[in-house]
């Protein structure tokens, strides 16, 4: 019998198409951005798409943590090697999952974050999207110059956020900031633990958002801290529980029941050097 790795190993040699970007980001740390992450990329991998994860957030990243990872080499690696990288070089350095999910791993230390540039980032997501269907993306919490042009060459935003107050109201700054630099139209807002105990309630966040049409994520905080701190996804483990079955939605919007488009075309000047150029000027 075939395995993940193996149908995922195979599906990658023989794919010309280049594949999606997801990015998922959050205004508010603690939230349940990596969690989501990486539940959704093996839910993706359970609708037979060939997936990988870039842990973007380069100085904290929890990505092998969350799949339980154990793999020494990361992108601190790939940039030694970036000026003939590509697609068989890349596999070297992504560590596979059971599931079948690849991963490209987050520097070990966070000064190493400062080497790796716009430019590297680019060339290794064009990469990793000549051998995927989707390679999603986990950024840091914020807007910084880097994690902004991850969204910008994203296909999909996907705004993690929480029926707290204080993340409500990051998260309405986040979005005008978006809408501002042109990228509202990718966003689709994720509210999770949307049934949490909380005087504000999931159609109160959708308003406070100006959001018609959110994804609520159930809430199930044990299964979900059992996930994290045994590091296996919760769509693994859990898969009939109403937290997963939230993610399987969610990955079903999102691909929206199809195959990945052919290779996106390309971009025009960014809409972010404007706003870097002035914060510079």
């Amino acid at each position: 019998m075939t395995s993940p790795v193996e149908m995922q190993t195979e599906q990658m040699n023989s794919n010309p198409r280049g594949g999606k970007i997801i990015a998922v980001c959050s205004p508010k740390g603690g939230i349940g951005r990596t969690t989501l992450t990486v539940n959704l990329a093996v839910a993706l991998m359970k609708k037979n798409f060939t997936v990988s994860v870039l842990d973007g957030d380069f100085q904290f990243g929890d990505v092998n943590l969350a799949m339980d990872l154990k793999f020494s080499l990361t992108i601190k690696e790939v940039l030694e090697v970036l000026k003939s990288l590509d697609g068989p070089s890349l596999n070297n350095y992504l560590a596979v999952h059971e599931s079948g999910v690849r991963v490209l791993s987050a520097p070990e230390r966070p000064e190493f974050a400062d080497l790796i540039t716009n430019e590297a980032v680019n060339k290794i997501l064009d990469v990793m999207i000549s051998q995927h269907d989707y390679v999603v993306v986990d950024t840091p919490v914020g807007l910084h110059e880097q994690s902004l042009r991850i969204l910008e060459r994203a296909d999909q935003v996907l705004v993690v956020t929480n029926l707290e107050m204080a993340a409500l109201k990051n998260t309405k700054l986040y979005l005008e900031t978006l809408d501002l630099l042109g990228l509202r139209s990718r966003v689709k807002v994720i509210v999770n633990r949307a049934n949490m105990d909380s005087v504000i309630k999931a159609m109160d966040a959708a308003k406070i958002l100006a959001e018609p049409n959110p994804i609520y994520i159930p809430n199930d905080f044990q299964i979900c801290s059992q996930s994290i701190n045994l590091g296996v996804p919760f769509v693994m483990k859990h898969a009939k529980s109403e937290v997963a079955k939230g993610v399987f939605k969610m990955a079903e919007i999102i691909s929206g029941g199809n195959s990945p488009s052919s290779k996106k075309a390309k971009k025009g000047h960014s809409p972010l050097s404007k706003l870097f150029s002035k914060k510079r000027s």
